[in-house]
């Protein structure tokens, strides 16, 4: 491990670096294999990505006991599935058969079509006399449809060495909600003994394969281990999911042509990043462009920045922040961070999203890998920073951006971005974010400086991690100790910062009616404790038309 990622990864810990009823039903588990025979649905089933009249649904098959995940032996084997809407399957409303075999890793993924919008279906699938689990989905809302409102669980950064994936568990067990997001991190890169949990970076469990991923079945087999988590697959079993990556599904601060954890020498990066994207599209609900890649800048690329509307209450545009961006500049590069010729998005995505947000959809919301909210230090005196380094050694004495991995690194397109808000009075623009592993709620001032005077482009809600280190974990800290002074430091520099927490783990849950857009955090226990139990802690909302967020006294 390099002192350069010691310091990245204390960085971003830290935070500074319907069928009636059937929300009831509960699932059948998993089905276990007959007598001594293999079990031929080892990694469960997902699906993802739902629109008015479709869904995608996934699974793994294991055909033979040797077709292990990143094996690359196997033969071609034709799997069945079937979706129904009820859990006994007593009524099928769409069935077929999908061929898989070693070039695909044995997973199976495709679009069902013609289903029936805002409804709730059953999904499982069948090979060799013996079927999955029963998994559940939903589809979006008709275009002109008008919900109540649109409720998801929000994750980001599941780091399965660093903990257990309670949280997982506890948005599994609940029927309010329509999909999860998973805001990025889904999965990690580094071998055992990196980046695990707290201090010592123990590993709670250890990662598979036993060292850090690089090639085409490294990935396979670490997507694989996830796969079988038992709260995962609950999750996924339970809901439609709605993904993006952010850098660790590839490697730490991946941008175009390489990554901080992939150093010169070490791997080519367009072969690293060729094997994560397909192992990705092959282990991932989500609908890739008919799993096709698109050219930027003489590089290919999966695209997966895509965007899903719920009636015409809200539009849903997920974003990729690291297939096309630039390099991110030393964090001492004032000129560096404003440059124009600098993207994180890349121009296509960018001019994508800004059309995007002309939306006739009442809400806007963005599902954001990295934050975009400004946050500096250029207010503080060195008498108030530096008491918080002779503890920390995190924050900057120079007054610039402390993250410059995140949109403050590329303020050129931010620019262009809420200039483009301004210029068209969009309104009730809501971007949800992950990465940084702490929770935060924050308007977006066009000029932070005079804040709260002055109006806002939109507000932002940030998830903290499901285990990934945050700032006590890395300091050896008690809880709401150190942080609270940290917290304090930049909620004074920062007045649009309403909401943060450095300290805790846990999920979030987003509801959105024509009314309101308002997240509540939930924070578990112990991430070494498998039955940890989840609290309720803060919540904010944005009222319609309003730009700002303010505090609500409890969950919805």
């Amino acid at each position: 491990m390099t002192q350069t990622q010691i310091d990245r990864r204390t960085l971003i810990a830290a935070g500074l670096a319907t069928a009636a009823g059937a929300g009831a039903i509960a699932l059948p588990e998993p089905a276990e294999a007959a007598g001594d025979s293999l079990n031929h649905f080892q990694h469960g089933v997902a699906s993802g990505d739902p629109l008015p009249d479709r869904v995608v649904i996934w699974t793994r098959v294991t055909p033979t006991a040797d077709a292990t995940p990143g094996s690359g032996t196997g033969e071609q084997v034709l799997v069945r599935w079937e979706v129904s809407p009820t859990a006994d399957f007593g009524r099928v409303t769409a069935k077929g058969s999908q061929q898989t075999g070693p070039d695909r890793d044995h997973t199976v993924k495709l679009d069902v079509t013609g289903l029936a919008p805002e409804t709730w279906y059953f999904y499982r699938f069948t090979y060799d006399g013996q079927t999955s689990r029963v998994g559940r989905t939903r589809t979006a809302p008709a275009a002109d449809a008008a919900p109540e409102n649109v409720r998801f669980g929000v994750v980001s950064c599941s780091n399965l060495q660093a903990g257990w994936f309670a949280s997982y568990r506890h948005l599994a067990a609940r029927d309010d909600l329509h999909a999860i997001l998973h805001l990025g991190d889904y999965l990690y890169e580094y071998g055992p003994g990196e980046y695990g949990y707290g201090m010592a970076n123990e590993d709670v469990r250890p990662h598979e394969p036993a060292h850090e991923m690089h090639t085409l079945a490294d990935y396979r087999i670490r997507h694989a281990q996830y796969k079988r988590d038992v709260d995962l697959s609950a999750a996924h079993a339970r809901l439609p999911w709605i993904v993006t990556w952010d850098d660790h599904e590839s490697a730490n601060d991946a941008w175009l042509l390489g990554a901080e954890n992939n150093e010169p020498g070490e791997y080519d990066w367009i072969d690293r990043k060729t094997n994560a994207n397909q192992a990705y599209d092959e282990w991932m609900p989500l609908r890739v462009d008919g799993t096709a890649t698109v050219e930027t800048d003489g590089h290919l690329h999966d695209q997966i920045y895509r965007r899903l509307r719920f009636g015409t209450l809200l539009e849903l545009s997920m974003l990729d922040l690291r297939s096309y961006r630039s390099q991110q500049v030393a964090r001492t590069d004032l000129a560096g961070v404003d440059d124009p010729d600098r993207t994180i998005t890349g121009d296509e995505q960018l001019a994508w999203l800004k059309d995007g947000l002309l939306t006739d959809a009442r809400w806007k919301l963005v599902g954001n890998p990295v934050m975009i909210a400004p946050v500096t230090f250029g207010a503080l005196p060195k008498s108030l920073i530096a008491p918080v380094n002779d503890v920390t050694g995190l924050l900057p004495d120079n007054g610039i951006a402390y993250n410059v991995d995140q949109w403050d690194g590329y303020t050129a397109d931010r620019t262009e971005l809420f200039e483009h808000i301004r210029d068209n009075a969009i309104t009730d623009t809501v971007f949800v974010t992950g990465d940084i592993h702490s929770a935060w709620a924050c308007d977006l001032p066009y000029d932070s400086a005079v804040y709260p005077l002055g109006k806002t482009a939109g507000v932002e809600f940030v998830a903290t991690s499901v285990t990934s280190n945050n700032l006590k974990d890395i300091l050896g800290a008690p809880r709401r100790t150190v942080s609270l002074t940290v917290e304090g430091i930049i909620q004074t520099a920062n007045r649009h910062v309403r909401y943060l927490n450095f300290d805790d783990h846990g999920y979030s849950v987003l509801d959105v009616t024509p009314t309101r857009a308002q997240m509540d955090w939930y924070v578990i226990g112990d991430r070494k404790d498998s039955n940890a139990t989840a609290t309720w802690t803060r919540s904010y909302a944005t009222a319609t038309g309003s730009n700002r967020l303010h505090r609500v006294t409890a969950p919805v």
